[in-house]
């Protein structure tokens, strides 16, 4: 199909001074068409304006690109590649409207196709360098991108037209490059590496405290035949010490060995005491361990349903692919259709004429 006319619209067009950078400077003595151009071999937007046979506008759309509204009936844009910034001024805020829509829709498309072509050649290549001003991709004429009826409006001259007038001062001329944006199955590996991360740490944490949790339980055991043990002397000193208490007639001796078994035994209660709080440390611990198994098993639970989403996505990614190439085929043949309602339009128009002229003829004859 080559670069066909998508949308045209009428204004006065400026440039800003190259000097100064901030006085506007006129580039038509007139209202011009201005026209967004769609190039399906390239998969490019171009917004171009001829007055005559001279470019004045050939703006390529790219996805750092923003059109600014200055007033109600002016807005602009800045061109890196042509190194300056355009102003228009229109007839009414309504085609203002039109046409800052009609920008930011078709810089969404080009932003989409620029992702599309960086997926496909696996980020390698980097989007072509067009060049702007002077020479046009494709031929045209004046008369090949006037739009459609709705959308035209008579020429008429400064003194008859309303001609929106800029703002003395234009906005800032931008060069920096709008952030790239990672395509859905990037950020979908990215999230299942850093689960997999998590799931690994946990892993080795989960391991560690199986290896304490081990040792901890031999502990245990042996802490309780130890204690078993010391409760047994216990009741053999108590033993031995009624023993002593009745048979001995030494009875000074039988005290003082007494009061050595006494103490013999709060220091194995004590000992008892802190083996106790060691077995309840290690209870606490084991519990531990057991919330971080529970939260293992739920972050792994959580990376299958990220997979499966991802999964989805993808799905829904492809579908949305093939509905938006569904959709561009469909449009190029309403413009087919229209292109050829239009050949028949204006040659009914010519005939239409040529019986107008006829008619006059016959009326000054008779």
């Amino acid at each position: 199909m080559g670069e066909q006319p998508i949308f045209s619209t009428r204004a006065h067009v400026f440039q800003i001074d190259p000097n100064t950078k901030k006085n506007w400077v006129p580039t038509s003595k007139h209202a011009v068409t201005v026209s967004y151009f769609y190039d399906s071999t390239r998969n490019v937007y171009r917004i171009i304006s001829l007055d005559g046979s001279k470019a004045i506008i050939n703006s390529t759309i790219t996805p750092n690109m923003t059109f600014t509204k200055t007033s109600q009936k002016f807005g602009q844009w800045a061109d890196s590649r042509a190194n300056t910034v355009y102003g228009l001024g229109f007839s009414s805020e309504h085609h203002l409207s039109k046409f800052a829509e009609k920008f930011q829709e078709f810089k969404e498309a080009a932003r989409l196709a620029k992702e599309k072509s960086q997926e496909k050649m696996e980020l390698t290549s980097t989007p072509s360098q067009e060049s702007a001003g002077g020479d046009l991709q494709s031929p045209l004429t004046p008369e090949s991108i006037n739009g459609t009826d709705d959308e035209r409006t008579p020429d008429v001259t400064q003194n008859s037209e309303p001609r929106a007038e800029p703002a003395q001062n234009a906005l800032p001329f931008s060069h920096s490059a709008g952030d790239r944006t990672q395509g859905l199955s990037h950020a979908s590996s990215a999230i299942s590496k850093h689960w997999e991360a998590e799931l690994a740490t946990l892993k080795g944490n989960n391991a560690k405290l199986t290896a304490a949790l081990l040792e901890s339980t031999a502990n245990v055991k042996q802490w309780k035949q130890q204690l078993a043990a010391y409760q047994e002397e216990a009741e053999r000193l108590h033993k031995r010490v009624t023993e002593l208490e009745c048979v001995s007639s030494q009875a000074n001796a039988v005290h003082t060995h007494k009061a050595e078994l006494n103490q013999t035994v709060q220091e194995l209660e004590e000992t008892l005491k802190v083996k106790e709080e060691e077995i309840e440390r290690l209870k606490q611990e084991i519990d531990n361990a057991r919330e971080l198994q529970e939260q293992r098993d739920s972050l792994t639970q959580k990376l299958q349903e990220v997979e499966i989403r991802n999964k989805d996505l993808e799905g829904q990614l492809s579908d949305l692919e093939q509905r938006l190439e569904k959709s561009q085929s469909e449009q190029e043949a309403f413009r087919s259709n229209l292109k050829t309602l239009l050949e028949i339009l204006d040659g009914k128009i010519f005939e239409l004429t040529e019986l107008r002229d006829n008619l006059a003829k016959l009326l000054e004859c008779s």
